[in-house]
């Protein structure tokens, strides 16, 4: 299966131009059918704590684009938003997934939001880890620093995960751990790990982009670099399966040490 990484320089705030934005970015590449395309962490609003700018008219603007563009290209699509809470008090910030056909397949609850950036007074953290069929991968979808908590991931791949996507805002300044540990991930996971930062700045932070596909033996089947970018790599679940059955890793977890799925 062929995946695509939309590393866009996101626009502040302003979601018409990011939507354009990204259709640009896909319409300058060929991309093949019933594939995966991903976007990244708030990519309609860049990574704002303004509730008011964030979650007017959502989730039903971002997700209708979505879909939008799922139907439009018979790809599978991933990207993320800001919701409000019921009460509208508070958001959540989401990784949305669609199908080709623009049906909604799952919509995550990033668990740890980053209270470095004061994110955690804003955006309520979601409750659960999910997981969803892609043709006949199972995946987990995270959210930026998640990828700082392990269990999450072993949870992912109990409940039968063999492809998690990272969605991120990630800074620059710590962009050596983004690589570091999606690497780590897709290792110990024996998994396919697709993550996709963004690029440029905002008003407070420069993000690194290197948005990666990597395999799960660690290679890296692409690399983003910094610059906006569209990349791309193939998934192959017969390689994948048959490295989970010759370095069997996964079948000698200690089922006692092994974290609760929830």
């Amino acid at each position: 299966m062929k995946v695509y990484g939309i590393q866009a320089d996101l626009l502040w705030e302003d979601k018409h131009a990011n939507f354009a934005k990204i259709r640009t970015l896909l319409d300058n590449e060929k991309i093949q059918a019933d594939s995966l395309i991903v976007l990244p962490e708030t990519f309609a609003t860049g990574f704002s704590m303004n509730l008011k700018a964030t979650t007017r008219n959502e989730p039903d603007q971002t997700a209708s684009f979505l879909s939008a563009l799922a139907k439009d290209k018979s790809c599978w699509v991933t990207g993320g938003l800001v919701e409000p809470d019921t009460d509208g008090q508070i958001g959540i910030n989401r990784s949305l997934s669609f199908s080709p056909v623009g049906q909604k397949l799952c919509s995550y609850g990033k668990i740890h939001p980053a209270a470095f950036f004061g994110e955690d007074k804003v955006h309520k953290p979601g409750d659960r880890v999910e997981v969803f069929p892609l043709n006949d991968f199972m995946v987990c979808p995270l959210v930026c620093y998640d990828l700082r908590f392990p269990e999450l991931f072993r949870i992912g791949m109990q409940m039968g995960a063999n492809l998690f996507i990272v969605i991120a805002c990630w800074p620059k300044a710590r962009i050596d751990h983004w690589v570091s540990l999606l690497k780590a991930r897709a290792i110990e996971n024996q998994a396919y790990v697709v993550g996709v930062n963004r690029a440029g700045s905002d008003s407070e932070t420069e993000f690194g982009g290197r948005s990666l596909v990597i395999d799960p033996m660690g290679k890296f089947l692409a690399d983003a670099g910094t610059e906006e970018s569209v990349t791309q790599a193939e998934l192959d679940l017969n390689r994948l399966n048959a490295w989970r059955e010759k370095f069997p890793v996964l079948k000698h977890a200690r089922p006692d040490f092994l974290p609760g799925i929830r």
